[in-house]
């Protein structure tokens, strides 16, 4: 049986976080009732003109400058020509002839080693509608509200030759981007979507085989399944002897299959010609400088300087900083209690412990860096200990509670009273007199019961290490 190589290229959509439009002023806000954040420029009414928003052109520069791209500092928009319900002006506007970022590339990792994917062009557009199906009424709805929302869109070289590789490209992306802050890369929400181009051919040919493109792919799981589907639907195609069809199709999660839709349109299918009604982009040195000199420290340059500036390891580094809402919690709560080894350790352990349990992400934290903070300083002023801190920690992760009011309301507070631990210690002596000979006669583990029932006499607000000092004095 002959070997094949998997050749991969992607599309990546990505709605950019400004307030209004790419060419007016409606709200780019995610929900809201049907066709109620459109206006006569984004349904295309006739008559109306469009007004490029300047941020747009500054989030699709930043991005570029991220992904090592050259900016084309004069650009221009066009047309894209086609009919579809949900694009009601029967066209989109958006960039094939001068694009505003090209030839650049990211690094990534996989377990082949690093390599880098070429980021052949971004070009800016607009967001068409979404079509709703109703399957009670039979019949397709259609919802105008993302017409016109800003978009990016990230065109990679075709450098990819498997699932895991195009996963890595994709999260390394959307780290780019969130860090950036120009999108939520809320996949769920159609910020992310991802069009896959795949052909297959014989491995060491140097020609491409006939690419099947998969569109609007919002889930990393999903695009996963789809890769090796197509990928093995190929295959069998060619070893059947039957040629690979240039088409868009649609991948079926919960069928676990694919299907075709049309044809593959070519550019010229679109008839693109230069948008008229916008006039052409020119992007001086100094807006260009202005935008560099903003741009923020990226995943990378961040896991390094936490590994040398906070003195933790590389994986826990790579952990906090997987998520830019971790990384700006810990940073922010290191500022406060100048402890990172001490922040590290609740936002790798009892915090993730809890995003586990509860089903969530690292972005749905909703605790303070100032609570986490206060935490960590009851626990240095001996206030409470660490079984203490446990509970009130799921307290201030599920309800954002004030650490210190919470301390105080339960009555937690550590007893530091010597005399009260040495009468409870001098008690459960005499209570448990087999122990005591157990330790007596070199059984060193006996004190840990000991300690144990202390622990429990005091309703936990006691220190242990004092009660282990006091338990081998009085046993001496």
């Amino acid at each position: 049986m002959k070997t094949y190589e998997t050749v991969i290229g992607l599309e990546v959509h990505v709605e950019l976080a400004t307030k209004t439009k790419i060419f007016c002023g409606c709200t780019t806000q995610f929900g809201g009732e049907p066709n109620t954040h459109c206006c006569p420029v984004c349904t295309g009414m006739p008559g109306t003109l469009p007004v490029l928003n300047g941020k747009v052109v500054e989030y699709a520069i930043a991005a570029g400058l991220a992904m090592n791209c050259e900016i084309n500092q004069n650009c221009k928009f066009d047309r894209k020509n086609y009919f579809y319900p949900d694009l009601p002006k029967a066209y989109q506007v958006s960039q094939l002839y001068l694009p505003i970022c090209h030839d650049g590339g990211i690094e990534i990792e996989t377990s082949s080693g690093r390599k880098v994917v070429g980021i052949h062009e971004i070009h800016m557009e607009e967001d068409a509608g979404k079509l709703i199906h109703d399957p009670w009424e039979d019949c397709t709805l259609v919802d105008y509200n993302r017409c016109g929302v800003p978009l990016i869109e990230i065109v990679s070289e075709p450098d990819m030759r498997s699932a895991e590789e195009v996963i890595a490209y994709l999260e390394k992306l959307k780290l780019i981007l969130q860090y950036l802050g120009v999108s939520d890369c809320k996949m769920q929400e159609g910020s992310l979507r991802a069009d896959i181009n795949l052909s297959i051919r014989e491995m060491g040919a140097k020609e491409f085989g006939t690419r099947t493109e998969m569109k609007n792919m919002n889930s990393f799981k999903a695009i996963a399944r789809a890769i090796e589907g197509e990928r093995k639907r190929q295959i069998e195609v060619l070893e059947y002897g039957k040629a690979v069809i240039q088409e868009t199709r649609r991948w079926d999660d919960n069928k676990d299959n694919s299907f075709a839709m049309r044809s593959k349109e070519d550019a010229q299918d679109y008839r693109y010609f230069p948008e008229p009604d916008l006039v052409p982009i020119v992007i001086s040195d100094e807006w260009l400088v202005k935008i560099k000199n903003r741009q923020p420290e990226l995943r990378d340059e961040k896991m390094i300087r936490y590994e040398k500036e906070y003195d933790i390891p590389a994986y826990d580094a790579g952990i906090i900083t997987g998520s830019k809402h971790l990384a700006d919690l810990f940073e922010e709560t290191v500022a406060l209690c100048e402890k990172p080894k001490e922040v590290s350790n609740w936002l790798m352990v009892e915090t993730m412990r809890l995003l586990k349990e509860e089903e969530k992400e690292a972005e749905d934290i909703a605790f303070s860096a100032e609570h986490l903070a206060g935490l960590i300083k009851l626990i240095g002023d001996n206030k409470i200990n660490r079984t203490v801190a446990k509970e009130v920690f799921e307290k201030i992760f599920k309800d954002n509670a004030d650490p210190v009011k919470y301390v105080e309301e339960k009555g937690l507070s550590m007893v530091s009273d010597e005399g009260v631990l040495k009468s409870t210690i001098e008690r459960i002596l005499a209570e448990n007199p087999a122990s005591v000979n157990d330790y007596r006669s070199g059984k060193e583990k006996a004190i840990g019961f000991l300690v144990g029932q202390t622990m429990k006499e005091m309703k936990g607000k006691a220190d242990p290490g004092m009660i282990n000092k006091l338990l081998k004095e009085l046993m001496a």
